[in-house]
């Protein structure tokens, strides 16, 4: 395939993909839906993974970690709140509300016992311990 048609076809499977999005499909009449996605760093050392994810806006309680051996997932969802005031009417309404959620396969299990979270300026700390992994046993013939 010449370089040209594999541009032409890229762009068609990224144009499709977003109008098939739900975000693109179901438009809220009011404010703008949540992004579909949201920007994360994933570090790791000997002994834990870090997570940062960039979630502006949210108030800690709307933020959910769930963790499950390795696989980690990060949800949050805001309720728009319309507040009817009789003889009025909103000119302009921006505020993001609805679900997303993303998940993670990270290298090797989480300590759910140990883990640690903070939301701070928009900001989702994860501290999540390695789990220890008991070395192997030889057992003997008999």
């Amino acid at each position: 395939m010449t370089s040209l048609a594999r541009i032409r076809n890229d762009l068609m499977k990224q144009f499709f993909d977003d109008w098939m999005s739900p975000s693109f499909v179901v438009r809220p009449l009011h404010g703008r839906s949540l992004p579909d996605d949201f920007a994360v760093d994933i570090r790791e050392n000997d002994h834990h993974f870090t997570i940062q994810a960039e979630m502006p806006g949210l108030r800690k309680e709307d933020i959910q970690v769930d963790i499950d051996g390795a696989r980690i997932t990060i949800g949050a969802e805001v309720k728009q709140m319309d507040q009817k005031v009789e003889n009025e009417r909103a000119v302009c309404s921006e505020r993001f509300y609805g679900a997303v959620s993303r998940s993670f396969q990270l290298p090797s299990e989480v300590d759910s016992t140990g883990c640690n979270a903070t939301y701070q300026d928009g900001i989702l700390k994860l501290t999540l311990p390695k789990r220890s992994i008991s070395a192997g046993k030889r057992i003997a013939i008999h």
